[in-house]
């Protein structure tokens, strides 16, 4: 609800999450007034071993690529460098590759760090340079490091104050 204050008319929000919540988010995005662009699937080329062998190993996410369901919004795709980061083919909704590396959590570690070429990808997709990018849930502000190689402006946000740490030590480094 927060998020659709202050998301532009043209806005999009992207939002990821396993088989434990996707569904939950992705009925309060339609309940708060979204219109879901598009369910991408993130296969992981490396997932986590599945210890407890009771279940098919997690390998995949979901991200939820949303805008305000309004007949007049018209939200920003970057088709053609979509394309082009395809080899010239359009690009599906199921992207593949791995976990977040070592290098990425070289400043700390955030349970659910996401691995800078998924930001990079999202970030390129939906904005241009110039634009504002806000993660209100910035964790270890992987959004940030891609926004602001990509020339976006940021405004990270979090409640635990080690994230905020973790996120300005990973921020001041891109400034050297």
């Amino acid at each position: 609800r927060l998020c659709k204050r202050v998301l532009k008319p043209n806005g999009t929000i992207w939002i990821s999450g396993t088989l434990h919540n996707i569904y939950s988010i992705g009925m309060a995005l339609e309940q708060e007034g979204f219109k879901i662009i598009n369910n991408i699937t993130w296969q992981k080329t490396n997932p986590p071993p599945n210890l407890a062998c009771r279940c098919f190993t997690h390998s995949t996410e979901t991200i939820l690529w949303a805008k305000k369901n309004d007949k007049k919004a018209k939200h920003l795709f970057n088709y053609a460098v979509m394309k082009e980061e395809n080899g010239g083919k359009q690009m599906k909704d199921v992207w593949e590759g791995p976990l977040t590396s070592k290098k990425e959590k070289s400043e700390g570690r955030h349970p659910t760090q996401k691995p800078l070429y998924i930001l990079r990808r999202i970030i390129r997709a939906a904005s241009n340079e110039g634009d504002l990018i806000l993660d209100p849930f910035c964790g270890s502000s992987t959004t940030g490091v891609a926004a602001k190689k990509l020339d976006r402006r940021y405004v990270g946000i979090d409640n635990v104050p080690e994230y905020i740490e973790l996120s300005a030590k990973r921020l001041k480094k891109l400034s050297g």
